[in-house]
């Protein structure tokens, strides 16, 4: 299925797979999380296979020592990207996430500055950012994220809240716990 704009008005998603993952190596993992096995497949690639299906375009962020922090990786995408209409941030610990819910975000930028993925009233991701928040996020540094960029638009009512039907947008792998709840998650579907 093809995104519901042309490709040049496609936001890019910024796949955030620069964190250490010490949460899940202190949980007991012993490789980091995004090379654990879901269902025989790597999460990333289970993440990397949602975005593809999505039909838009991505940008991979990975560990690098110059970007300590989310904030910092987050930039540093949105610089790779800077002529992107907007931007969807994705962290690459949400191997459950669908192509349809990543579509969703990014055409809810079509009328908002930026959008966030509720499932049964808790956020997820992608949180979805239109080309006015390029500056914002280009200012972003260490561990806090997108919040102050989100704060802002949510003072100005520029934030679409979208309930999706989908537990991947709020299924993230920070222990092995997590790892097992999403393999029995994925197995019902």
């Amino acid at each position: 299925m093809s995104p519901p704009f042309p490709p040049s008005s496609a936001p890019v998603v910024i796949v955030l797979a620069a964190g250490r993952g010490e949460r899940f190596s202190a949980s007991g993992g012993s490789v980091h999380k995004l090379a654990a096995l879901l269902a025989g497949r790597p999460v990333l690639e289970h993440v990397l296979a949602a975005v593809r299906s999505s039909g838009l375009p991505h940008h991979l962020v990975q560990a690098d020592a110059s970007r300590p922090g989310m904030g910092d990786s987050i930039a540093a995408g949105v610089r790779a990207t800077a002529d992107a209409p907007g931007w969807l941030i994705l962290p690459a610990d949400l191997p459950l996430v669908c192509g349809e819910s990543l579509r969703a975000v990014a055409a809810a930028l079509a009328q908002h500055a930026a959008a966030v993925p509720m499932y049964q009233g808790t956020r997820g991701h992608p949180v979805g950012f239109s080309v006015a928040c390029r500056g914002g996020l280009l200012n972003l540094k260490g561990n806090q994220g997108a919040a102050p960029v989100l704060r802002a638009y949510q003072a100005m009512n520029s934030i679409a809240f979208l309930e999706l039907d989908d537990i991947g947008i709020v299924t993230d792998i920070d222990t092995v716990e997590d790892l097992e709840r999403a393999e029995v998650l994925l197995a019902a579907r």
